[in-house]
């Protein structure tokens, strides 16, 4: 049947706060390097925050021509940029044959050209126009399903495409959704993962505004802190994170390494409160539940996982309590860590760059650490190991990975080894 097409992993690509490419991303996990500084793409000094996880030593100019950059939302950016080494690392561009009506793009983000719309709206207020007088690449720059539609105009793929638009869950879907088509039957390559671009004084701004984000002005490094008694808020990433998963027999047929297989996702939703979890983690638990049950194993699998684990007070505990609902005494053996520590939080591009973690410690047996935990919550079980501070060797057969977004919507994806 359709249905049971195994999926794998042969593609990666990334452009994020702790590197331009994945060789630097997996090294700065590795060594537990913080990606937060303070922000220098624009004025800050006015806001709440003065803060984020911005993509160091950017110029869009090294990878776009200039007329490019024009229309192309830092959003879209990122996902090109992403996109382009995931397809190169899958040597997708050499091979021979490859049928690009069965070659799609799904891609995710959460708020897509915020800072687009932002930026026309302040200079036409602020002109002695009265005609709305905006660019004309305005609403091409803000659609949220123009990375999709970008990376698959570059490539000529004409399969399946659309953005998946969940908040903070946005490329998880977006993963579960590329998988999906491949397992129906309707695709036997995708080009899926996540990107944003909202490092920019509105994004800073608006979340300031919902109280959102940490205001640890004094020590940007640390504001990140996961699971820290003194945790305030989550910290703003940007960039995106790209995979390539195909179709088992396609991969093989054509001699592709791979990096590890999609086995199991699950997806819930709170149904609780627009912006705060359940507090005692039932949509975690319902989605971690699921994705076990699809990928047909028992929590005592898992070796890794992958947290949401924003650095807010709610959100830490909810999942927690989730895991521990989930797994019971296993959650003791397991390996747990929030990367968010180290990028901050990409928002709609999150799940995407953390599969890439997850990837990392299946393929090379590292397990990523939760920095800057200098006080543990009293609230959480200290029998729990998340990975403090220094990354560990440990062979990881199994590990999952979720995210949760506003208006309760969660997500949970497992991969495994790749095994014949």
């Amino acid at each position: 049947m359709a249905q049971n097409r195994r999926v794998v992993i042969t593609g990666i690509g990334t452009i994020n706060p702790l590197g331009h490419n994945v060789e630097e991303f997996f090294k700065a996990l590795e060594e537990g390097v913080s990606g937060v500084d303070f922000i220098k793409s624009f004025d800050a000094s006015a806001n709440k925050t003065k803060f984020a996880a911005e993509i160091k030593n950017y110029n869009p100019e090294d990878y776009f021509e200039r007329k490019e950059v024009r229309k192309l939302d830092p959003f879209t950016q990122y996902a090109l940029i992403a996109a382009d080494e995931a397809i190169k690392d899958a040597g997708l561009e050499e091979m021979e044959g490859l049928d690009k009506n069965r070659v799609g793009v799904v891609w995710g983000d959460g708020i897509g050209g915020v800072s687009t719309l932002y930026d026309e709206v302040a200079a036409f207020c602020k002109s002695d126009s009265t005609a709305p007088r905006f660019s004309p690449f305005m609403v091409l720059r803000m659609l949220p399903n123009m990375a999709a539609g970008h990376i698959s105009l570059k490539y000529g793929y004409r399969g399946v495409g659309y953005a998946a638009v969940s908040a903070c869950s946005s490329s998880t879907h977006s993963i579960i959704g590329a998988v999906d088509q491949i397992r129906l039957g309707r695709a036997d390559v995708m080009i899926t993962g996540g990107s944003e671009g909202a490092v920019a004084f509105v994004g800073i701004s608006a979340f300031n505004s919902m109280m959102a984000l940490s205001t640890r002005n004094d020590d940007p490094k640390r504001a990140s802190r996961p699971y820290d008694k003194s945790r305030d808020g989550f910290v703003m990433g940007e960039g995106g994170a790209a995979l390539v998963v195909e179709e088992l027999e396609h991969a093989k047929a054509r001699g592709a390494k791979i990096y590890a297989e999609i086995v199991g996702s699950g997806a819930s939703t709170d149904a609780y409160h627009v912006t705060a979890p359940d507090p005692e983690g039932m949509g975690a638990q319902l989605c971690m539940e699921a994705a076990l049950a699809e990928a047909g194993i028992a929590p005592e699998d898992i070796d890794y996982i992958n947290t949401h684990g924003t650095s807010t007070p709610l959100g830490d505990l909810a999942e927690i309590k989730g895991i521990q609902a989930v797994f019971g005494d296993h959650a003791y053996k397991l390996n747990i860590s929030s990367t968010k520590s180290m990028t901050g939080h990409l928002l709609g591009a999150a799940g995407a760059v953390e599969v890439l973690a997850m990837v990392l410690a299946v393929s090379r047996g590292i397990v990523p650490p939760t920095i800057n935990i200098e006080e543990l919550d009293p609230a959480i079980d200290e029998r729990i190991n998340l990975t403090r501070d220094v990354a560990q060797r440990r062979d990881v057969r199994y590990a999952l990975s979720n995210n949760f977004g506003f208006g309760g919507q969660n997500a949970t994806i497992v991969i495994k080894r790749y095994e014949e």
